[in-house]
C-alpha cells in the first residue's frame, strides 16, 4: 500500500467583486477554504492558501495536520479584498509555480470581465485536479431591482444602463 501526499491548493478570489453582498463573497469564500482546509489538514494533507484576484499577491505557507487548522484560519482573516485584478493572468501565475500534482480549487464569483477559462485551462494543464466553487450572493442570484437602471462595475468604475423586468 502505498501512501501520497496530496497538496490541496485552495485559491481565493479577493477582487473588488468578492466584497460585494451582506455578508461579502470574500467572506463565504473564506468559510469554504476554512472548510475544506479542514478536510486536507485532517487527512494530512499538504494544504496551501493564495488569494488571487487582486494586483498582489498574498500566499500562505505550507500547513500540514490538525494542530495547523487555527494557522490556517489566521492567515484566511489577513486576505484583504484587493482593487480590480485579473483572474486569468493570477491563476496562470499560480499555475508557473505550482509543482506536482494536486488538487487546485478556485473560490471565486467569476464576474471578471477578462473571463476565467484560460485560467482554469493553465491549471489543468499542470496536472492538478481543478474545482471551480462560485460564490455569488442573494442579491446577484434575486436582485430586488426593477426598471432602468445604471450599474456600476465595483472593480473598475465602468457604468451600463440596463433594464430589468419583474419576473
Amino acid at each position: 500500500l502505498e501512501e501520497e501526499d496530496l497538496s490541496v491548493h485552495l485559491l481565493i478570489d479577493n477582487s473588488g467583486s468578492m466584497e460585494y453582498g451582506t455578508p461579502s463573497k470574500l467572506r463565504y469564500a473564506k468559510q469554504v477554504a476554512a472548510a475544506l482546509g479542514f478536510v486536507g489538514l485532517a487527512n494530512l494533507d499538504r494544504v496551501t492558501v493564495e488569494a488571487v484576484g487582486g494586483t498582489g499577491t498574498v500566499r500562505s505557507p505550507v500547513f500540514r495536520g490538525r494542530p495547523s487548522l487555527w494557522r490556517l484560519m489566521r492567515f484566511l482573516d489577513t486576505i484583504p479584498a484587493a482593487d480590480g485584478g485579473d483572474l486569468n493572468a493570477a491563476l496562470r501565475r499560480f499555475s508557473l509555480r505550482a509543482t506536482g500534482q494536486g488538487v487546485a480549487v478556485v473560490l471565486s464569483d467569476f464576474l471578471d470581465k477578462g473571463g476565467y477559462e484560460d485560467g482554469l485551462r493553465f491549471l489543468s494543464a499542470r496536472s492538478l485536479d481543478v474545482y471551480a466553487i462560485q460564490v455569488l450572493a442573494e442579491e446577484e442570484i434575486d436582485p430586488p431591482y426593477t426598471g432602468d437602471l445604471r450599474l456600476t462595475d465595483l472593480e473598475d468604475g465602468d457604468e451600463a444602463e440596463v433594464t430589468v423586468s419583474a419576473p
